[in-house]
């Protein structure tokens, strides 16, 4: 996908930071003689992930009748679908996954059949929300349509105050409103905030659109061929999607959306940010659970976000190894690094947030800083 030629943020400093990382990040790859993609432990997790979601889904539609292990059933499916997002797609449409462009493109597709489009996603998430990230009119991602107040540049609105009570009502049904926000970007906006979307190729529209029919008859129109109601479709299609849409965002929630995540604005004209790029991924993300094993593999490697960011064409089974050289460089250059130790602490920090900025109307960003500490 073409970029746009020039970015709209620029960052001032240098002091070498990323420089010195890259230098230790590649040393230790080396030293290893390992090769940071293409690795054999993420295609066996693969298999693993594609036979989960396959045996789910058809364990749901030809397994026994009974309908409390259909709920069960699609429960797993969704979780089984998040996990292809977490892992397989995600990777893949970073280019971590593979050093071969045509196989990276191949398992970026699985977005696609799973209702989300790769090319628009590539464009917000790749470029907009790893360039600009937790910066508002940029990072579409933070911005949440209005709805959620994630950050404390965000208009306060009165909903917003009962924000961190339907949060997760919110998140269950996120994946589906992607799916059809699609189609209405690439054939009528166009574009996130002010940044247009690079014009898709033939090919890229052909992926889009043969993705959401593949989408649509897996989950609707098989199950009503072979004879389920189409409201016994709808809830099962509800229950797995609203399963996998709620561990998406709560993983994208804790990486960024944080009571000690940092939420900077650019000032100027043209705007500026007066840190190097690097320290300023370190300021606005966040680690959590680094030493849950079962979070390590099943988010992968999305609780390590912070070396996420840093390092998004490296496959993210490599993560817990960068995350103790970009700790170790982080105290030598006085930057703080955070990390939640437990899952159920980053959650606990995230619902801080959410409530702080939902009671908060009116605020100096410098006041916030002072609540946190």
């Amino acid at each position: 996908m073409a970029q746009p030629q020039l970015t709209r943020v620029t960052f001032t400093k240098n002091f070498g930071f990323r420089k010195e990382l890259n230098k230790r990040v590649d040393a230790y790859f080396k030293s290893e003689n390992m090769a940071t993609r293409d690795n054999p432990a993420m295609y066996l997790k693969t298999l693993i992930i594609a036979v989960w979601v396959i045996s789910a889904w058809t364990f749901t539609l030809f397994g026994p009748p009974q309908i409390w292990l259909k709920v069960i059933s699609c429960v797993v499916l969704g979780l089984g679908i998040a996990a292809v997002g977490f892992s397989i797609g995600h990777d893949a449409n970073h280019g971590g996954y593979s050093s071969k462009k045509w196989v990276n493109n191949v398992l970026g597709s699985t977005y696609d059949v799973i209702g989300l489009s790769s090319y628009l996603w590539r464009y917000r998430h790749n470029f907009l929300h790893h360039t600009f990230t937790n910066i508002l009119g940029h990072d579409v991602e933070i911005h949440g349509d209005g709805l959620v107040r994630m950050t404390p540049y965000m208009e306060h609105k009165w909903y917003h105050s009962f924000q961190h009570i339907f949060i997760f009502s919110i998140y269950t049904v996120i994946p589906i409103y992607w799916s059809f926000a699609d189609i209405h970007i690439i054939l009528f906006k166009r574009k996130y905030h002010s940044h247009v979307v690079p014009t898709p190729k033939p090919l890229d529209m052909l992926i889009l659109f043969g993705g959401k029919i593949i989408w649509l008859a897996l989950f609707i129109g098989i199950p009503i061929a072979i004879g389920y109601s189409p409201i016994q479709t709808l809830v099962g299609f509800l229950i797995t999607y609203m399963t996998y849409g709620f561990w998406i965002c709560i993983v994208f929630m804790l990486a960024h959306v944080m009571d000690t995540a940092e939420f900077i604005q650019p000032d100027g004209e043209p705007e500026q940010i007066d840190d190097e790029w690097a320290i300023f991924q370190v300021r606005t993300t966040v680690d959590f659970a680094p030493k849950n094993h079962f979070l390590n593999w099943y988010l992968g490697g999305l609780n390590y976000q912070v070396v996420h960011h840093l390092f998004p064409h490296i496959c993210h089974i490599h993560y817990p190894k960068i995350a103790s050289i970009l700790a170790e460089l982080c105290e030598e250059y006085g930057v703080k690094y955070n990390v939640y130790p437990t899952f159920t602490a980053a959650l606990a920090s995230n619902f801080r947030w959410l409530k702080y900025l939902g009671n908060k109307p009116k605020e100096d960003y410098t006041d916030v800083a002072l609540v946190r500490n």
